[in-house]
């Protein structure tokens, strides 16, 4: 029997996964086991019991052909924006939820900035109920301050003892010197990374693009790119100072990147991300006023994009994050000064990555494997799943070689705002399985 597609089967959008199924014919790669080679995948019970050739004898189970799929350990984004509570119309846990699945993850780590803020007990008990008995995993991410404004420290070892895997105020960064000291020595007691979104709000203030010969010809309020880099220098200083945990969100400039190099070379606990949009895409992608290419971090210049894509290359970089950030169609139907940052990322990530990183040898499909699946858990302190017997199958499919439109209205996010409509990419989802429940990608 073949499984097919069905999108919407229950409440949550996920299937219950057969009681016996093989994955055939696939390419089984997980990094983490230097295992790399066509393999079956007998599943039972949401437990893998074998990796190997399948035997001979008739098998009477359900069968999931993977012939010229990636079976790999299932993806985590660290960095998303569920907009629940508060801001429903944009996105919801539920179909944020669905559209990382149809983007290729099993889990995700959803932002503070909702309102209200992520900032107490009960807030993150909400979205553990939430997201119960869902196949993605929500990974809820505390405020640092108290309703995000840089002020006081939240509760931090109450909050991740709640369920918290790290903390940060994205959306906003922690000006105060003090507090973000204090922070990372709370967050060492509690062993979680501190995401900063690094950001001098002084030097960026009223601005809307990266200041430099774009913005001057658009005549557009221009956000420098040093703005992030004192504020990274500022974090790494206190990182080195208390020992704690510091990971920079959505990296973007060349002087970052070589910031972070230093820091890791001195041994300093520091780590980085960096977004699809912001290795593919540079200010020049602004000249048509496109909304859709307004986000925070701003795009920057093809000398920071190919820095980017050498941090990647060389470890600097640690994982690729979408920054998902959903916003409705009204609001980035705005005139460009007036429409708010941010793009949607869940359901084109895999297929930018493999187009412009692993298709352009930068990177290989082993390490793009890494940074989705192996060192988010790594430094979020969890598990990372493994293709292994005795395991729970927690599974990412993906074709490295089809080739397709991207076509928002396929999206399963609330939201269309992506800059990457009509773009003709390689590298498609194909299913999930985690959580003994299996979606297969509509994309």
């Amino acid at each position: 029997m073949k499984l097919t597609k069905n999108v919407i089967v229950s409440r949550k959008g996920f299937q219950p996964l057969p009681k016996k199924i093989m994955l055939k014919n696939g390419r089984v790669l997980d990094p983490a086991r230097n295992l790399d080679g066509q393999a079956d995948v007998l599943i039972e019970n949401g437990i893998i019991k074998r990796v190997g050739k399948a035997e001979d004898k008739k098998f009477d189970g359900e069968v999931l052909d993977c012939k010229g799929k990636i079976i790999s350990p299932g993806w985590l984004d660290m960095h998303v924006h569920l907009r629940e509570p508060g801001f429903e119309g944009k996105e919801t846990i539920a179909t944020g939820s669905l559209a990382a699945a149809n983007g290729g993850f099993t889990a995700v780590c959803c932002m503070p900035n909702t309102s209200p803020a992520i900032d107490s007990q009960e807030i993150i008990q909400y979205i553990k109920d939430r997201s119960e008995g869902f196949l993605v995993d929500v990974f809820p991410v505390a405020a640092i301050t108290k309703k995000r404004e840089g002020k006081e420290l939240s509760e931090i070892l109450e909050l991740v003892e709640q369920g918290a895997a790290a903390i940060s105020d994205d959306g906003s960064p922690v000006m105060n010197a003090e507090i973000m000291r204090r922070a990372l020595e709370y967050s060492k007691m509690v062993d979680v990374p501190v995401i900063g979104h690094e950001e001098d709000v002084h030097m960026t203030e009223g601005g809307d693009i990266n200041e430099g010969f774009v913005s001057t010809c658009l005549g557009l309020h221009g956000m420098p790119p040093v703005a992030e880099e004192i504020m990274i220098s500022r974090d790494i200083m206190l990182a080195d100072y208390t020992g704690g945990r510091f990971h920079v969100a959505h990296i973007s400039t060349a002087h970052s990147v070589e910031l972070v190099r230093q820091a890791k070379k001195r041994g300093i606990q520091v780590t980085a991300e960096v977004t699809p949009h912001h290795f593919v895409l540079t200010d020049e992608a602004v000249r048509g006023y496109d909304t859709n290419t307004k986000m925070s971090p701003p795009l920057r210049t093809e000398e920071d994009r190919k820095a980017l894509c050498e941090g990647l290359k060389d470890g600097t970089i640690d994982v690729i994050a979408t920054d998902h950030a959903p916003h409705s169609f009204e609001e980035k139907e705005a005139e460009y000064i007036y429409a708010p940052f941010g793009i949607i990322g869940l359901e084109t990530a895999l297929a930018l990555s493999v187009s412009h990183l692993v298709n352009k040898k930068i990177i290989s499909m082993n390490t793009m494997i890494e940074k989705f699946a192996l060192n988010p858990y790594k430094i979020l302190n969890l598990t990372p799943p493994q293709i292994k017997p005795g395991v729970k199958a927690n599974l990412t499919m993906f074709d490295p070689a089809a080739k397709w439109k991207v076509d928002p209205t396929k999206f399963l996010s609330k939201s269309t705002n992506t800059p990457f409509s009509g773009w003709e990419l390689m590298g498609k989802p194909f299913g999930v399985i985690h959580n003994n429940q299996f979606f297969l990608s509509v994309l």
